[in-house]
């Protein structure tokens, strides 16, 4: 099974998260919130998330 790493439909700015979320079989909103502490706590949040906006590709379903 080849799975590939892909920006949801189910987004909320621009899928990233949800992306990462269905890839693993995770929680979206545990995801959002790992986000959440990496945007604030650390300042490395708002960077890697538009690095993963502009290299995943966008989900076909």
């Amino acid at each position: 099974m080849n799975k590939k790493l892909l920006r949801s439909k189910n987004q909320m700015i621009g899928g990233v998260c949800a992306g990462i979320a269905e890839y693993f079989d995770w929680d979206v909103t545990l995801v959002r919130a790992a986000y959440a502490v990496l945007l604030f706590a650390f300042g490395v949040g708002f960077f890697l998330y538009l690095v993963l906006w502009i290299i995943m590709p966008m989900s076909n379903n």
